[in-house]
């Protein structure tokens, strides 16, 4: 592989392009997301396509920081913008962030009444949409399109795995073709693309996840997520671990593997995630997840111990996040 240079628009203090300093470069300033509940369900937890939902995935459908689904959502906005403005007070730029569970899985004009309402709270500048690449039919992905050309949004898509096997291990309830057919679908209007994937899933070696990052890099993405798999009460996987089938991934291994990922992936990638916390009275491990700065402070120092980057070892670049 052809050594690059560490790339300018990282930052002075950054190896890898960090979501805060992307959106300082496209609002000039602080942008916070906040996480919102919609109310929606998920194809393989109603029985569309399964039951029971994801195996990692908790009873708030991955929204365990999000608004609270009994309040309409100007409440839950309002409420959440108040608690982050106390980390940063003089914000004034917000994403609304629809969180939990899977949020294009609704009639479209669900959708439009949802995502409308946010976008006319004061101060918001766009959206970030989670959901699965099985819940992306043609009338929505036109209205996302149509949301794309007149506000800033974001999709983020749920890959997880590029491994099928663990993906029937955790009831994904997809396959990777259909995650590819729905990257195409949204990229065929230009609508900026974040990948989640999870390190630490029930079975999967250090190198299998590295061939995921792998996989991802080679795709028509504009952003990742990089989670830590933790493991938390009253979900399925609970069981898996009990059987012996997941093994919690220790500190060093995950802060190396995530360093050995950055290098591969396109230095125009954003990283909206590295690592993340779950709520501390359901975790069941790892527990020195929890203290989420010491591993983003120790994956800074690997870099640096490694005099190496984001996309130091990267064999692609990506498509830019300019809109129509």
């Amino acid at each position: 592989m052809t050594e690059q240079k560490r790339p300018a628009h990282y930052g002075p203090d950054k190896r890898y392009y960090t979501w805060n300093t992307y959106l300082r470069h496209e609002f000039g300033s602080k942008v916070f997301k906040v996480p919102l509940d919609g109310g929606f369900d998920c194809p393989n937890r109603d029985g569309k396509v399964a039951w029971g939902g994801c195996t990692f995935c908790s009873q708030k459908g991955s929204g365990d920081f999000a608004g609270n689904r009994r309040d309409d959502l100007i409440t839950q906005f309002n409420t959440i913008k108040q608690q982050m403005k106390t980390k940063w007070p003089h914000a004034d730029k917000y994403i609304g962030y629809f969180q939990a569970f899977t949020n294009t899985y609704a009639p479209v004009d669900v959708l439009r009444e949802s995502y409308e309402v946010i976008l006319e709270q004061e101060g918001v500048v766009g959206l970030s949409i989670a959901t699965r690449p099985d819940c992306l039919p043609d009338d929505v992905v036109d209205y996302l399109a149509e949301l794309n050309k007149r506000t800033f949004l974001w999709l983020e898509l749920g890959l997880q795995t590029v491994h099928d096997e663990t993906g029937r291990l955790i009831n994904r309830a997809h396959d990777y073709d259909c995650f590819i057919e729905g990257v195409e679908k949204l990229r065929k209007h230009a609508i900026p693309v974040c990948v989640h994937i999870i390190d630490g899933l029930p079975l999967e070696t250090p190198e299998m996840m590295l061939e995921t990052a792998k996989a991802v890099a080679k795709l028509d993405v504009q952003g990742i997520k990089i989670h830590l798999l933790h493991l938390l009460k009253k979900t399925a996987m609970v069981k898996q671990y009990e059987k012996g089938m997941l093994q919690f991934l220790d500190f060093k291994t995950y802060v190396n593997l995530v360093c050995d990922q950055l290098e591969i992936l396109p230095s125009e990638m954003i990283i909206h995630r590295l690592t993340g916390d779950g709520p501390a009275d359901l975790m069941i491990g790892p527990m020195w997840s929890l203290n989420k700065w010491e591993v983003l402070d120790a994956i800074d120092d690997e870099l640096t111990r490694r005099n190496s980057w984001q996309g130091k070892y990267a064999e692609t670049t990506i498509h830019p996040t300019t809109r129509t």
